[in-house]
């Protein structure tokens, strides 16, 4: 999967099974929707009508099934015709398992995804999740020749008209983010380090003709970026803040997304065991997929100001690293004392928002992380965590988690209840709760937002990746998606206007609206 080129096409031409094998994937009542006419020419001559009609005859999908055509060189797989309120009509998640199991082997291979249009954009990243970049077995690196996977859409309903190309455009740019995402997550920290994550960082803003903007090691300390520098002061490779602005004439309003890039967590002096510690690296996560959604979305053009705040870290063991019973002082000006140096995220990304508010003027503040374990067990493998101070984009996280692939579910919001868990006795709080069996994602979050201030006016959006953003030993580049439906009203772009959670329904009083324009915007 490493060396495969993905590619979208309105048509993928037509060419028989052995020469280029195919897998046709699509519900099972939308599959019987397609013409003989549309596929005929990527199966004829081994595969006639009468077998096609005898392969859908036969699929039982519970939840998914598939059948094979002709030998190991064609296959047909169905993915479920209905699905629950909490899933996504496109049953990304099933897409995905299904490109990995039913593709045919081969150098030049073909996809034919049959779907509404509604669905194409969350099959497209579905179908990028299926092919990972990153690997360093020895047979893939002595292996120069790339392989191809060619991705046409036959849509079915009545917008059925073929994808074009400012829509094919959005795809690969999509999938680019989705698998870049996954690729610096799969990465090991001997190769992804702070140096080497904002080698990324650069690479993205060339490529956007952006400079970054970076505050890097000690120069953390003497402007008061008291959580990252006091994270990763103890690592070989110095922590940092980057920041990529993208700053259109006639924006109207500043959306900051703030990601945690944490290289490896080792748990600090509260160290994690032999069995927790591996697939740390994964804790860079939530800035990878800022990273992968920054380009995508800024290369499909976005009308209002945007800034991507990397929070970048290593969670490192060593003679400064930080103590519990250290006291810090955050950006936000508040101190925090240590009571466990696992909880670190929280720490790097409280820096992160602030200076999204402060120095970049914010109206819209995201932040997405790897922040906790408990995430997993609060919203499970596949649905990000989310908590926001805002009903109506709390609505709008799950419409466009359904409408992406990313899929999103919310996590408790209540301050008032739940904040006293980082009470102290010598500093304004604490950064890890004195009751563990206390909404625990729910918490971490808040501390975030607590930087910021609880009565801040504008809309402040926690997400939290911990379970979504690997499945296996693989990261899925989860986020990327999510982030680019989420702001796809913003977008100039129609597809991402389309999967975008416009016209989210909302229960806000007219004077609480008045108010709170801010946060209506996109929504």
């Amino acid at each position: 999967m490493a060396n495969v080129v993905l590619e979208f096409k309105a048509s993928a031409g037509d060419s028989e099974p052995q020469s280029r094998p195919v897998l046709i994937i699509g519900q099972q009542t939308n599959l019987h929707k397609v013409a003989w006419s549309q596929i005929k020419g990527k199966l004829q001559p081994v595969v006639s009508k009468e077998i096609w009609q005898a392969a859908l005859g036969a699929l039982n999908p519970n939840p998914t099934d598939s059948c094979p055509l002709y030998l190991n060189h064609a296959a047909v797989a169905a993915i479920p015709s209905r699905v629950s309120r909490h899933n996504s009509q496109s049953s990304a998640h099933f897409v995905s398992r299904l490109v990995r199991s039913c593709l045919p082997g081969g150098n030049n291979r073909c996809i034919v995804m049959v779907c509404e249009r509604s669905d194409v954009f969350a099959s497209s990243c579905a179908i990028a999740r299926a092919f990972p970049i990153f690997s360093r077995r020895s047979t893939s690196l002595r292996r120069a020749e790339k392989k191809h996977v060619t991705v046409e859409f036959v849509i079915i309903g009545q917008e059925s008209s073929h994808v074009d190309a400012a829509e094919l455009e959005c795809l690969a740019n999509a999938a680019h983010g989705v698998r870049m995402a996954a690729r610096i997550v799969d990465t090991p920290c001997n190769e992804m380090n702070t140096d080497h994550f904002l080698d990324e960082i650069k690479a993205v803003g060339t490529e956007l003709g952006i400079t970054p903007v970076i505050i890097r090691g000690e120069e953390l300390k003497q402007r008061g970026f008291g959580g990252i520098y006091g994270v990763g002061r103890a690592a070989e490779h110095p922590p940092a803040l980057a920041v990529l602005s993208h700053t259109p004439e006639g924006a109207t309003q500043t959306i900051a997304w703030v990601g945690k890039g944490i290289v490896y967590d080792t748990g600090g002096l509260s160290i994690k065991g032999k069995t927790t510690m591996p697939g740390m690296k994964r804790d860079c996560g939530g800035a990878a997929a800022i990273l992968g959604a920054f380009r995508a979305t800024i290369k499909q053009g976005f009308k209002d100001n945007l800034h991507a705040v990397f929070c970048l870290a290593e969670n490192a063991v060593g003679p400064t690293a930080t103590r519990p019973d250290d006291i810090h002082t955050l950006y936000s000006g508040k101190t925090v004392e240590i009571n466990n140096t696992d909880a670190e995220g929280r720490l790097v990304l409280a820096d992160g928002v602030v200076y999204a508010s402060k120095d970049l003027s914010a109206d819209i503040i995201l932040d997405m992380a790897t922040l906790t374990g408990a995430q997993g067990i609060s919203t499970g493998k596949f649905h990000a965590a989310v908590m926001t101070n805002s009903e109506q984009w709390e609505v709008a996280c799950v419409r466009a988690g359904r409408s992406s692939g990313d899929l999103a579910h919310p996590l408790v919001y209540c301050p008032e209840l739940h904040f006293s868990e980082f009470t102290s006795a010598i500093a304004d709080m604490k950064n890890s709760v004195a009751d563990r069996e206390n909404a625990q994602s729910s918490c971490a979050g808040l501390f975030i937002g607590s930087h910021l201030g609880f009565d801040w006016p504008g809309v402040w959006v926690h997400v939290d990746i911990a379970s979504p953003v690997h499945a296996g030993e693989r990261a899925t580049g989860f986020g990327v998606a999510l982030l680019m439906a989420l702001f796809g009203q913003a977008s100039e772009d129609s597809m991402l206007n389309q999967v975008s959670p416009l016209g989210a329904a909302t229960n806000v009083s007219e004077d609480h609206m008045e108010r709170d324009c801010k946060r209506r915007r996109l929504v």
